[in-house]
């Protein structure tokens, strides 16, 4: 959980405001004191400073009529005393919202939420390319939490996206990504500044739970075949990736173009890859088209075979591969019919 970096601040200023004001009492306590003589009690000297304070106004149970500067003393403590008070108030407040039972609370609720997620996704760095990552799975309506052991990353992200699930923490410590549900999770991708990292993240996250995808970033290519051993599915290196681009953006721009306005807006229809269960199996590819109307069925893989542009009639097989763009809407209700919800 990020530490409030004001706390300490917020901490010494209530002392200061609680310091403030018993010296108020103690100044107007032994102000009335003076004022009233020894036929008022302690007592009574500190009541009459209190409800003066809090402008209660029970009357005043000190007689200061008779002392030339009795009134102006009364003035002097409840326009000190109710300036410090407001000031304590203010600064409790504070320091309840910002407190370590605050963050402690917060942390129990944001474990608990993380706790019950499943099929999610595990993003280890929000930099400058953990961020799009983030982005992106934001977009397209995916589950998924961050995780980086920079507090002003974290910061960063969530000043745009409050709600997001979190954890500060180092993402090579296995018990870190346990904590972020690695056992229950569908992917991680591994998107930190540093190769070694992301190795270190692929390795301890394939150890954890073999059957989950993970996706490492790789920015010398010399270190991809390495990550690639110790348990990355693939490997992407933005530099390469990017030379590529530029090559399309030259030679193929207006595929580049579709592509990339695709990917780039907010629109949220994305290319998406469903697998055909075995229970649908002999089914006609116009069962999807029938029960969701948000989607279009580009190519289907088969055995590594792609046939493209398939007609409605196309009877399915087990465990093919469909190329589909959908909207996030179209893609959830995909997703229910290939588990059999109608």
């Amino acid at each position: 959980m990020i530490p409030d970096h004001h706390e300490s601040k917020v901490v010494r200023n209530l002392l200061i405001a609680l310091m403030a004001l018993i010296a108020v009492f103690i100044i107007g306590t032994l102000g009335y004191h003076l004022l009233g003589g020894p036929r008022y009690s302690w007592e009574d000297c500190f009541y009459m400073t209190f409800i003066t304070i809090t402008t209660i106004g029970y009357g005043e149970i000190i007689d200061v009529n008779h002392y030339e500067y009795g009134r102006l003393f009364t003035v002097f403590i409840g326009i000190s005393g109710i300036g410090v008070l407001g000031y304590v108030l203010s600064t409790f407040t504070a320091f309840m919202l910002e407190s370590d039972l605050n963050v402690g609370w917060r942390r129990k609720k944001m474990q608990k939420k993380i706790a019950q997620l499943k099929d999610h996704y595990i993003v280890c760095g929000v930099g400058l390319v953990g961020s799009n990552v983030a982005h992106e799975l934001n977009i397209t309506g995916r589950e998924f939490v961050i995780v980086d052991g920079d507090t002003s990353a974290i910061e960063r992200y969530l000043d745009a996206h409050p709600e997001q699930l979190y954890l500060l923490g180092d993402a090579t410590d296995n018990d870190v990504l346990l904590a972020a549900g690695v056992m229950q999770a569908r992917g991680i991708f591994a998107v930190a500044h540093d190769d070694s990292v992301n190795l270190v993240i692929s390795l301890s996250a394939k150890q954890l739970n073999p059957k989950l995808r993970v996706v490492a970033r790789c920015h010398d290519m010399k270190n991809a075949e390495k990550t690639r051993r110790v348990g990355a599915d693939e490997i992407v290196s933005p530099d390469y990736s990017g030379g590529l681009s530029l090559v399309s953006a030259m030679v193929r721009p207006n595929v580049t173009n579709f592509f990339d306005e695709m990917l780039k807006s907010d629109s949220k229809l994305r290319m998406e890859e469903i697998r055909i269960p075995e229970d649908l199996v002999h089914k006609s590819l116009g069962f999807l088209y029938n029960e969701n109307r948000d989607c279009m069925v580009l190519a289907i893989q088969r055995r590594g075979a792609w046939q493209l542009n398939p007609a409605s009639t196309h009877i399915l097989h087990g465990n093919d591969i469909l190329m589909v763009m959908t909207t996030p809407e179209g893609r959830l209700r995909l997703e229910q019919l290939m588990q059999g919800v109608t």
